[in-house]
């Protein structure tokens, strides 16, 4: 039978906080060796303990998985900003010709090609030309509908996936603390 859950808190005691440190550190480096070698995966950590010491682990050089990590971080953040940037814009600009098409169909002038065509002026083919602005206002509404639905869609999205990255954080977390208490539980049946 296994041990039960423990509370993750630090733990007071600084000899047994030292002790599950250092075991927890050396399952750790078991794992990403084995990550690195099974998965052909590129694996680097960093651990600085409460008193300063630096333990590391590369698959390969720490500079460049550094470096990689940098670049592929900015490269994400570059993408989110352009498409924040793409959505802002487009919708700012559906917002703004709707607004202009309302505003002159209001009004009783219509905006055809480069001319500004009087409502005196009109004859009976106007009520086409407003039925198609009309029809061309209905559909930037529908534009900038569909943005505004794509926009909330995207922050859902982000937010799962920080749920995401929590939920495998955690699960890392337990599944390191599970191995560590069966490498406990090993090295106690071997004494």
């Amino acid at each position: 039978m296994g041990r039960g859950k423990i509370v993750i808190r630090k733990i007071e005691n600084s000899a047994s906080r030292q002790v599950t440190f250092s075991k927890r550190r050396k399952g750790l480096l078991k794992k990403a060796k084995e990550l690195a070698i099974l998965c052909d995966a590129e694996v680097g950590f960093i651990i600085f303990s409460s008193t300063g010491r630096l333990y590391d682990f590369a698959s390969s050089s720490m500079k460049s998985i550094i470096d990689r990590y940098s670049r592929t971080k900015e490269e994400n953040h570059q993408v989110l900003n352009a498409t924040s940037e793409v959505m802002a814009f487009s919708t700012s600009r559906c917002l703004h010709f709707t607004r202009l098409i309302e505003e002159s169909l209001c009004s009783g002038w219509v905006f055809h090609q480069p001319l500004l065509i009087c409502p005196s002026q009109l004859n009976h083919q106007s009520s086409s030309i407003i039925s198609l602005w009309q029809r061309e206002a209905e559909s930037l509404r529908e534009q900038l509908h569909n943005l505004q639905e794509n926009h909330r869609k995207v922050n859902l999205i982000r937010q799962e996936n920080m749920e995401l990255r929590k939920k495998m954080y955690l699960f890392i977390l337990s599944y390191v603390n599970l191995n560590s208490k069966q490498m406990d539980h090993e090295q106690q049946h071997r004494s």
